[in-house]
């Protein structure tokens, strides 16, 4: 599958642990081995390059595709400054393209200042190869093929990055394209401005439009070199301008850039150092001062690397896993790697950071993070930084208020400092309300009611960019939110147009806002979204039937005047796209976790719901052969629609596996986890779908940990049998949850049959967030095969039985 093999990689990281010093008291590399290059290909959408934990800078290799890198491109066009990691949209980052390439430059060179076609990234891309290509966590190689062979290096902290470019021996000069016209594929430069600043700096501004038709903003650079520039350049759409030293201007991604030219008689290496800010130049070089500067002079490569790769050692050595195989922990630790790269540092050095009303504010004390997938995060990538990282969740969340504060509406797809409108129902809420269960919000409950009440209740007004719940008006007055495709969006994606699904994420909304107005004396508004939270009902249709397989009752569209939408050709098929959001009403008909015993008296009650479920994840035979996944599931990761089996490519479904926990029978919660988790492997294509800002990592880790976040709001962790036989998870204050699962055996199936927490036996199928706060060992006593009658199977042990199980 990759030339990245599991003996090679565990015989670099290895090597690399021995000869790379690390900070006192932090593990080896070979403790908590990250391959990077997992999730690039397959539409995983996740970059190879350097980045630190929640950093603001990254630097990776660019090639074609739209989110900057698949495992299979050919030719590098050069290593960008900024990506996400896992995001499905195009227009995303790579801006500030760098490539090291020999050749003269001028008229009639290999670089021909003529011919401004000359300096497209697309032609001169550089050729390389795997082999000895590496990736870890802070760092990234990789050689070079074309230009004579060159090695280039990067890494970064929060910050600053640096980027080192060895040239073959026998060089006498290389030259550095700076290339600001150009960024990822399809990630439009819309205005972009550069300067010469002297012989080893250069500074510019990129402006782009971004993220599926969204806005514009500005990235701000500084780079400094560790050497003087012997000759330099500007291109723009004339060509090259030998000696200009700017500052030049140039529009609608047209070619532009600076070329660097150095003497190599004194060493092969240059080493760049370089920073960003979405604020201003100034933020820019606060920034590179900050981390990327000692005694005015650029930070050397190796200690940046050193200090980079510590600090991921720290972060990653803060769970601590014993079993599985090397493959086994290096998915692990590179899902905890992706997890933690989001949200984004959005601060600068100085506090200082461009707020959604477009002023600069600072943040004093606290970090502003930015770049928000609340449809995606919510589910389970949320739930985790508050576990491992409690006072980065305090800031996430009031980096979230602080939105509202100042764009004057709660974010649902944050990007940068303005609201892309992407995705649809309401992810904002469980968000916010699962960070208020879990303390986040001390000290600001009032003021996250307030904001959380009015998107509840209301519209943005047409003034500003978000949305919000644009289906409210239908929803407050009828119970559902109308299906309508022409109903007019102010960026790609609005509730109307799919109807039913955002129906369904509205109510579960309302059911996690109902525990909080409860909790914070808001009884009134308490008792109505209560009702709202059975909403789900206005759209579930119990004359629907799947022609297939004779099931019958399935969630349904309804139109603005209360009828149900029925297709072109008359009724309605539960496998097609209509009124759903990347999924069916089979996928979705499972988002009622706030409401099982009725969701289960709808399907028929518990048993034909469970059969209905037995179905859904083709269990049978996922029992015989985990690797059925491959066949019996949904595959592509875009195949959203004509599709009634798990996706898990995808979020709709994601809790899906834990219903038949809260519907009495866990053992096959583990039968389905297991199989999932073969999807995830130490490879390219090691992720499912899009990671999603971390999103499929984080609901990895829960499922290898043994337990996962039930219904927002509640507080809740459903408990399941775990991948590895001991974990550890340090929390505040020197406490440690740890988590004890003696009879796993790497490559079986085992089930739970009994569990004790803090030395007691557990009978209920659940731990409460305090408990899990507080410390403490979770044990798990688990069996080749499933005790049928046994532990979790009653009603008294559920959370909320549905009827008819056995008490």
């Amino acid at each position: 599958m990759t030339a990245f093999s599991t003996p090679r990689l565990a015989v670099l990281l290895a090597a690399l642990a021995l000869a790379l010093p690390l900070a006192h008291g932090a593990p080896r590399l070979d403790a908590t081995p990250v391959n990077t290059f997992i999730g690039t290909q397959d539409e995983g959408n996740t970059f190879p390059g350097a980045s630190a934990p929640f950093g603001m800078i990254q630097v990776g290799p660019t090639g074609e595709h739209y989110a900057g890198w698949r495992y299979s491109d050919t030719r590098i066009r050069g290593f960008g400054h900024s990506y996400l990691s896992g995001a499905g949209c195009w227009e995303q980052g790579g801006q500030l393209q760098v490539l090291p390439v020999t050749g003269r430059i001028g008229p009639g060179g290999d670089f021909d200042t003529a011919k401004p076609e000359t300096f497209d990234y697309k032609r001169y891309a550089a050729g390389y190869t795997h082999d000895g290509e590496v990736g870890q966590a802070g760092y990234y190689k990789v050689q070079l093929t074309s230009y004579g062979g060159i090695t280039a290096e990067a890494t970064a902290l929060t910050r600053a990055a640096a980027e080192r470019y060895t040239f073959a021996a026998g060089t006498a000069s290389g030259n550095v394209l700076l290339n600001v016209g150009q960024a990822n594929e399809r990630h439009s430069v819309v205005g972009s401005e550069v300067r010469i600043v002297d012989d080893r700096s250069v500074e510019g501004r990129i402006t782009t439009k971004s993220f599926c038709g969204g806005a514009q903003y500005t990235t701000w650079f500084r780079i400094v070199f560790d050497q003087p520039f012997a000759a330099h350049g500007i291109w723009d759409d004339r060509g090259g301008w030998p000696n200009a030293k700017g500052p030049s201007q140039q529009g609608d991604s047209r070619p532009h850039g600076v070329w660097l030219t150095f003497d190599l008689k004194r060493g092969r290496a240059v080493t760049a150092v370089s920073a960003i800010s979405h604020v201003d130049a100034e933020g820019a070089r606060a920034n590179l001062k900050a981390e990327g500067m000692a005694g005015g002079q650029p930070l050397a490569f190796d200690a940046m690397r050193e200090k980079a790769q510590a600090a991921w050692q720290r972060e990653l050595g803060s769970v601590r896993i014993d079993g599985g195989s090397q493959d086994d922990r290096t998915v692990f630790y590179t899902a905890l790697y992706h997890a933690l790269l989001q949200p984004l540092t959005g601060n600068d050095a100085d506090g200082r950071y461009r707020g959604y009303d477009d002023a600069i504010h600072t943040a004093k004390d606290w970090t502003y993070y930015e770049f928000f997938s609340l449809w995606d995060t919510y589910r389970a990538q949320n739930q985790l930084l508050a576990l491992l990282r409690p006072q980065r969740a305090r800031d996430i969340a009031n980096s979230v208020l602080k939105i509202r504060e100042q764009g004057g509406w709660l974010p649902r797809w944050g990007y940068a400092n303005f609201e892309t409108n992407v995705m649809t129902g309401d992810p904002v809420t469980p968000f916010l309300v699962d960070l208020w269960r879990y303390g986040a919000l001390k000290g600001r409950e009032g003021e996250a009611y307030t904001a959380l009440r009015e998107n509840a209740f209301g519209v943005p007004p047409q003034r500003i960019r978000a949305e919000g719940r644009a289906g409210n008006p239908s929803y407050l007055s009828q119970g559902f939110v109308q299906y309508d495709r022409a109903f007019v969006a102010k960026g790609m994606d609005i509730d109307p147009h799919h109807g039913a699904s955002a129906t369904l994420e509205y109510s579960l909304s309302d059911s996690a806002l109902a525990v909080m107005a409860r909790a914070l004396g808001h009884a009134d508004d308490a008792r109505l979204l209560d009702r709202r939270a059975l909403n789900w009902r206005h759209v579930w249709d119990a004359s629907v039937v799947d022609k297939e397989t004779g099931l019958r009752g399935f969630p349904r569209p309804r139109v603005q005047d209360g009828s149900w939408f029925a297709d072109v050709g008359g009724g309605y098929d539960p496998r097609s796209e209509r009124g759903f959001h990347e999924g069916t009403a089979w996928q979705y008909q499972w988002l009622v976790r706030q409401d099982i015993p009725g969701l289960a008296a709808a399907m028929g009650g518990p048993a034909q719901a469970l059969r209905r479920l037995d179905l859904f994840f083709d269990y049978d035979a996922l029992a015989a052969d985990p690797a059925a996944v491959r066949k019996s599931w949904v595959v592509g990761p875009y195949s959203y629609y004509s599709q009634f089996r798990y996706n898990p490519n995808n979020e709709p479904d994601l809790h899906a596996p834990w219903v038949y926990t809260l519907m009495g029978q866990p053992w096959k919660t583990t039968t389905v986890l297991r199989a999932a988790e073969t999807l995830f492997g130490n490879g390219p294509s090691g992720v499912t779908g899009n990671d999603d800002l971390g999103t499929m990592s984080a609901w990895y880790l829960f499922s290898a940990l043994g337990l996962y976040p039930d219904t927002p709001g509640s507080g809740r962790f459903l408990l399941h049998a775990p991948r590895f036989a001991h974990a550890e998870i340090d929390l505040p204050q020197g406490r440690v949850l740890r988590i004890d699962a003696p009879d796993t055996k790497v490559g079986e199936r085992r089930f739970v049959q009994s569990v004790s927490w803090a030395n007691k036996p557990l009978s209920r199928v659940w731990l409460d967030w305090e408990q899990l706060q507080a410390g403490g060992t979770l044990g798990y006593r688990l069996a080749p095969q499933p005790d049928t009658a046994g532990w979790g199977t009653h009603a008294r042990d559920l959370p909320r039985a549905p009827a008819g199980l056995a008490p």
